[in-house]
């Protein structure tokens, strides 16, 4: 996940289109395991990739329209499971009931920022109020 959103976010300030060998340089990811990801993007619409000269992967959409969580969504699926499982369909018993719950509002706070988070506000080191008021205690980087 870390090297797909590292490259995303190279595209997003490059402004336009990069070749795999400059995104691997770039954020020194290994080429061969950049190529898949970035062909799993390209296939979710987050990238567009052209053959040629003038060719190279470039952003599916503007880059204030793609989060974080539509990343993570293209390459993982749905945010914040258990498992594999959406945490309302598991069941719970006994003492362990109220995990559902705890499953259910770790995955709405994970949310919450993913959404929030463009590739725009990456680019431009620009983070939305909520990242910045997280991240603000010290307790936060531990």
């Amino acid at each position: 996940m870390d090297y797909a959103l590292r490259a995303a976010a190279e595209l997003a300030a490059a402004g336009g289109p990069r070749t795999l060998d400059q995104l691997a340089a770039a954020q020194e990811i290994p080429a061969k395991y950049l190529e898949s990801i970035l062909g799993e993007m390209r296939r979710g619409g987050i990238l567009r990739s052209q053959r040629g000269p003038d060719g190279g992967y470039r952003l599916g959409r503007p880059a204030e329209d793609i989060s974080i969580a539509d990343i993570i969504r293209v390459l993982d699926g749905e945010l914040a499971n258990v498992r594999g499982s959406r945490p309302e369909n598991l069941e719970y018993t006994g003492a362990a009931v109220p995990l559902q719950q705890v499953w259910i509002a770790l995955r709405a706070s994970e949310r919450s920022i993913l959404e929030q988070v463009t590739l725009a506000n990456i680019a431009s080191a620009n983070m939305p109020q909520a990242v910045a008021d997280l991240i603000a205690s010290p307790a936060a980087w531990l």
